[in-house]
C-alpha cells in the first residue's frame, strides 16, 4: 500500500516516531491553531493515526507510510525519502509569491511605487479595506512575503506616507 503523505504529515509522524515513541506531540512551528487540528483530522481521517487516553499515536498503518517497522529507528530508505521529498533542487526556481495584475494588492503596490508615496488614508479610500488591514497588508504580504523594503515618513500636517524602496 502507498499512502503519500503531505510534508507537514511525513515531519509530524517522523518526529513522533523518532523522538516521542509514536505519540504525536510535536508540529512545525508553521503550524498553529486551526491548523494543526486539520493535520491531525487528515491523519486520523486516512487512518495513519489512532486516538488512545486523550492522545494521538501512530497507528500500523501510519508506521507502512512512512516505511518504517513499528519499533525502532527510521530506515535509511526512509531517511532517504523525506530527504528526496521535503529537498529543493536547485535546478527548481524558488516560488515567490504572485497576485493577479488587476487585485487590490497589484493596485495598493502601485500606490506605493509612486514617488510622493501613498497615506493609509488613500490606500483605504482607494481600496474599500479597513486602515488595519491595510497595516497588515504592507507588514505581512509586502514586507515578509514579497521581501519589499518600504519607507514610512511622517509628514507635517499630513498622515505618514509609505513608499516601497527601489
Amino acid at each position: 500500500m502507498s499512502t503519500s503523505l503531505t510534508v507537514t504529515q511525513q515531519a509530524v509522524l517522523t518526529h513522533a516516531h523518532e523522538h516521542a515513541e509514536g505519540k504525536i506531540v510535536w508540529f512545525p512551528d508553521t503550524i498553529k491553531g486551526g491548523a494543526r487540528q486539520k493535520v491531525i483530522d487528515g491523519l486520523a481521517n486516512r487512518g495513519l493515526i489512532t486516538s488512545k487516553r486523550n492522545n494521538w499515536f501512530i497507528s500500523a498503518a501510519g508506521y507502512e507510510a512512512l516505511g518504517v517497522p513499528r519499533k525502532g529507528r527510521v530506515t535509511l530508505q526512509a531517511i532517504d525519502a523525506v530527504i528526496k521529498t521535503t529537498s529543493v533542487s536547485a535546478d527548481e526556481p524558488a516560488k515567490t509569491p504572485r497576485f493577479r495584475d488587476n487585485s487590490k494588492q497589484a493596485q495598493v503596490l502601485a500606490m506605493l511605487s509612486r514617488p510622493v508615496g501613498v497615506t493609509i488614508a488613500q490606500i483605504c479610500e482607494a481600496t474599500g479595506w479597513q486602515p488595519h488591514t491595510v497595516r497588515g497588508t504592507l507588514a505581512g504580504t509586502f514586507k515578509k512575503k514579497l521581501g519589499l523594503e518600504i519607507t514610512s515618513t511622517k509628514e507635517t500636517g499630513a498622515g505618514r506616507v509609505y513608499k516601497v524602496v527601489t
